[in-house]
């Protein structure tokens, strides 16, 4: 059997993508962001997965980490989920083979998870998305963390990871004033009506409380667990996969 490999891309120069096309183009999109900290190869089984349900699939790295270029936080992260999707009808270049691809999305759809959760959530705002669906998502950064409050986290990212993720503690700093890349501070301009959320009471990383009153804020639709803590893989997972596609053929 044929190992399985994504296309690797640049959107908006800095950007570095994992992505992958359908056989048959039907239009359907899907932009998946993924936690923080997280490898690069962690997009892959999404990618694999629903591109043999016949979407279009793309896994960013955020500005500032990993391959991509800039400074991580300098900009809020959704604004890079935005160029993405500004690039897409434009056309975007296949960096092995130098081929060019070209996609005017009729469905597009965000995956988040995590960290990524915020990015989807807010770029959920822009009229051209469809749809929003977020796994475990930080939905205030100003909520406390049993696991990975952020003090720690920006200490253990900078120890553990180095340059993957290249930030100035300014730009990091900027989670705690409760505005940057917060989606509770935006409640009242994200349409529910788009969003699913998947998440589990035992998560220890992104409480379950801070998550609920986010969903009643947003009046979006919730799927909650009492067992799975912060790693539900529900892009991946057989069940939750039935119930994403059946939110995205709006049922």
């Amino acid at each position: 059997m044929k190992r399985f490999r994504p296309l690797r891309t640049r959107f908006a120069q800095d950007i570095v993508a994992e992505f992958a096309v359908p056989r048959r183009d039907t239009g359907k999109v899907i932009i998946a962001c993924l936690g923080m900290p997280s490898y690069p190869s962690g997009g892959g089984k999404i990618i694999e997965t629903w591109t043999k349900k016949g979407y279009w699939v793309i896994v960013p790295r955020y500005r500032g980490t990993w391959e991509s270029g800039g400074r991580f936080l300098k900009r809020s992260p959704y604004l890079d989920v935005l160029d993405v999707i500004d690039q897409l009808p434009r056309g975007f270049t296949e960096l092995h083979d130098r081929q060019r691809f070209r996609v005017k999305p009729k469905q597009l759809t965000l995956f988040g998870r995590s960290f990524g959760g915020p990015a989807v959530l807010l770029a959920g705002r822009d009229r051209r998305v469809d749809k929003v669906v977020a796994s475990s998502p930080v939905v205030d950064w100003l909520a406390p963390s049993k696991d990975e409050p952020l003090g720690w986290l920006g200490r253990y990212v900078r120890e553990a990871f180095g340059e993957g993720y290249r930030y100035a503690q300014r730009d990091y700093d900027k989670l705690k004033g409760g505005t940057f890349y917060n989606p509770i501070a935006h409640a009242s301009e994200i349409p529910g009506d788009k969003v699913l959320i998947f998440h589990a009471r035992d998560d220890r990383v992104v409480s379950w409380t801070s998550v609920y009153r986010f969903v009643k804020r947003v009046n979006c639709r919730f799927v909650s667990y009492a067992k799975g803590e912060h790693w539900l893989q529900s892009f991946e997972r057989p069940a939750s996969i039935r119930r994403i596609e059946k939110f995205l053929r709006g049922k």
